[in-house]
């Protein structure tokens, strides 16, 4: 029999996280200033000694880079702010409507806010004592979702009472995962106004380093390009963006690449970036607009950014999928 002035304390109840990787609060210098020193601060994502790392980022890149970067967020940002915020939010909504009262879904950010540590406290404190964590990105790299779980685990090592915890695996191979951008894929080039003669997958880079010390990250992204384009009719290509630094990273790189595409007699293409679960900054600006600008002023013609699976139907009914598949045995049985 509980005292009478033993604690209330809600339980019984399974939570799933949603983790992106994270955005600035404002498309703002200061915002973003205070963004990239999180982000570039962790020794997942910059894999250099502190010593010879710190000041670099505190004396040189967090002096000139917010302002480049606040612009480049600015050109991303929408009436509800950040893509990625604002879509991983209707990811989770969507989530709870589908799973109903026997989940509770929310979602958090890797980098900025919401965080982590706060979005477990608040599923804890709903009751939650069963927790599936999914970092959504689809290909494993330890600078994502290694860093992704690091933060959960980090988080759970500060509380007395943890919740049993699962993490979502990889799905770069999934055949629910290819099925998804298959209909994605062939529905956005079905509604274009041009037959593109290529389709170009654009995946994020990583520093070619990280290939040779084990990360499966570059083999991820290939499979799951051979897969999309073993659905596809229409030619495709696989290069990596967002090169970072003076290391050599993954190649080809994408902006290269759409610079070389109408020396090739290819004038006419569509883009798409299966590695990321949501648009983003670096598929709505960087993509849509500096990449359009790159092939354009190449001398193409034609040029269209296919959305990422976002909360598409098809998206939502993958996550669905994936999600009810790692819940297996704890949701009631049907």
């Amino acid at each position: 029999m509980k005292p009478d002035d033993h604690p209330s304390i809600a339980h019984g109840r399974i939570g799933v996280l949603l983790i992106n990787l994270g955005t600035p609060d404002a498309p703002e210098a200061a915002a973003v200033r205070r963004y990239l020193a999180e982000f570039l601060s962790d020794p997942r994502v910059i894999e250099i000694p502190r010593i010879a790392w710190l000041p670099i980022l505190h004396g040189i890149i967090l002096r000139t880079r917010p302002k480049k970067s606040a612009h480049a967020y600015k050109q991303a940002w929408t009436e509800e702010g950040s893509p990625l915020a604002a879509i991983t939010r209707k990811q989770a909504e969507a989530l709870q409507r589908q799973f109903g009262e026997d989940v509770v879904v929310d979602f958090a950010m890797r980098y900025g806010s919401p965080g982590i540590g706060k979005s477990i406290e608040n599923l804890v404190s709903l009751g939650c004592d069963r927790i599936l964590a999914a970092p959504l990105y689809p290909q494993y790299c330890a600078a994502t979702t290694a860093s992704a779980v690091d933060a959960v685990f980090g988080a759970l090592a500060a509380m007395r009472r943890q919740p049993a915890l699962r993490t979502l695996p990889s799905y770069y191979d999934d055949p629910l995962h290819i099925e998804a951008l298959r209909v994605s894929i062939e529905r956005q080039l079905a509604a274009l106004d041009f037959e593109p003669q290529r389709l170009l997958l654009s995946f994020h880079g990583m520093p070619q380093r990280t290939l040779h010390l084990g990360d499966p990250y570059h083999c991820h992204c290939q499979k799951t390009a051979r897969l999309i384009s073993e659905q596809l009719s229409i030619p495709t290509d696989v290069a990596f963006q967002s090169r970072f630094g003076r290391a050599k990273w993954l190649e080809p790189a994408t902006d290269k690449v759409l610079a070389t595409y109408p020396g090739q007699d290819v004038t006419r293409i569509a883009i798409a970036a299966p590695g990321f679960s949501a648009d983003c900054v670096e598929t709505v600006e960087e993509l849509g607009i500096r990449g359009r600008e790159t092939f354009l002023s190449a001398g193409g013609t034609h040029f269209a950014r296919l959305d990422c699976l976002n909360d598409s139907p098809e998206g939502m009914t993958m996550l669905h999928a994936l999600i009810g598949r790692e819940l297996a045995g704890w949701l009631p049985q049907p």
